[in-house]
């Protein structure tokens, strides 16, 4: 059983430098264009992944709203982050003051995490076009060897190269492309979810405002 145990790690080694070295050999192939295109998708799934660390930081989904109405209603019970949130939207006594606190607060939230998609739109669209840049020098470089060899093995080489070159980056930008225009959607909706709870909190919070109003009103 070790044996087999040892025979099958060894073999999972070779696949995976196996693997590596295709790998290698496609990206060497790709020409100048592959280390933009790389760059391009590191900031793409770099951002991506800080708005996805960010929004699931806020843990406001753990909460039920039996939770944020006893929070609104007894400061003392409030915690963590989301605590300290609600000690700054809350400390104002009329309902214009309110507005406006829930107003700075949906600014300081979501301001960076609406930065950091457009950073994510700009590079999905940017991948293809780096891939496109990719192809037309790839062309060039195959109709460069066709003008200027005189046959035989070194021209279809150089020949090759360049359609491999045209070929790899075109394909390399679209699955940049597509895995990143989904995870910008999906992150979307995240957003969209988080400016929705702070909607509803917005809510809550001013109905525990005119109702505390009205309290003193009444006991003046």
């Amino acid at each position: 059983m070790m044996l087999a145990a040892a025979t099958e790690a060894v073999s999972f080694a070779e696949q995976w430098q196996l693997l590596w070295a295709n790998a290698w050999d496609i990206w060497s192939k790709g020409g100048w264009a592959m280390a933009a295109i790389a760059i391009n998708a590191l900031i793409l799934f770099g951002f991506g992944t800080h708005i996805f660390i960010r929004i699931l930081g806020k843990r406001y989904r753990q909460f039920a709203e039996q939770t944020w109405r006893v929070w609104i209603e007894y400061p003392k019970h409030r915690e963590g982050k989301l605590g300290r949130m609600l000690n700054i939207v809350t400390r104002v006594d009329n309902l214009e003051d309110s507005a406006a606190a829930f107003e700075g607060l949906r600014q300081t939230e979501l301001a960076p995490i609406n930065r950091d998609l457009k950073i994510m739109r700009v590079c999905i669209a940017a991948a293809p076009l780096l891939g496109l840049l990719g192809t037309v020098t790839g062309m060039l470089s195959t109709f460069d060897a066709l003008a200027q060899g005189q046959g035989g093995e070194k021209t279809m080489t150089a020949v090759s190269q360049g359609i491999a070159e045209a070929l790899i980056t075109t394909e390399t930008g679209l699955v940049v492309a597509l895995p990143g225009l989904f995870y910008q959607y999906q992150l979307g909706r995240m957003r969209d979810k988080y400016t929705a709870f702070l909607a509803h909190l917005e809510t809550l919070c001013t109905q525990d405002l005119y109702r505390r109003i009205r309290e003193q009103k009444v006991v003046a």
